[in-house]
């Protein structure tokens, strides 16, 4: 077999695979999977996105958490991690379930920052004046403000 029929069926194979890809492959995400942010535009520019309920007691982790979640992350992300429309998102909400973002996925958010992937909030920079024990109490207390609002 020459070179120019190794190429031509080489250009063929790669065509049928393509082909394959867009009619086998994997299907687009249906409206109102869990990964999809909600329409903010109908909110108030810096309003909350989640209603969030609160639990009726947090374990004593939580607390610690919720302290350091008031001091260094609810000026961007809202009361209660609620969110807040043109700033940064809530973090009640199925976008950061346990499956999806994990609680290392918090302490490398504040450790290191984040480029904005769900939200068009822009990138998340690191924040300054926690160390890895004060994130996982931060994560601990909006994992159980998630539990609360049926994110599992």
């Amino acid at each position: 077999m020459t070179k120019s029929g190794l190429f031509v069926g080489g250009v063929l194979v790669a065509g049928l695979a393509a082909f394959g890809w867009q009619v086998l492959g994997p299907a687009a995400l249906p409206q109102g999977h869990s990964m999809v942010p909600p329409n903010t535009s109908a909110i108030a520019e810096g309003a909350a996105i989640a209603d969030v309920r609160l639990p009726t007691k947090l374990s004593p982790d939580a607390e610690i958490g919720k302290l350091a979640f008031e001091a260094k992350c609810a000026a961007c992300h809202g009361a209660n991690a609620a969110g807040q429309n043109g700033v940064a998102p809530p973090l009640v909400h199925k976008i950061y379930e346990p499956n999806h973002h994990s609680d290392m996925a918090f302490v490398l958010a504040a450790q290191n920052g984040v480029r904005a992937h769900h939200w068009q909030f822009g990138n998340m920079p690191p924040v300054d004046g926690l160390t890895r024990s004060d994130i996982q109490f931060i994560a601990r207390y909006v994992r159980e403000l998630q539990r609360e609002n049926g994110i599992n």
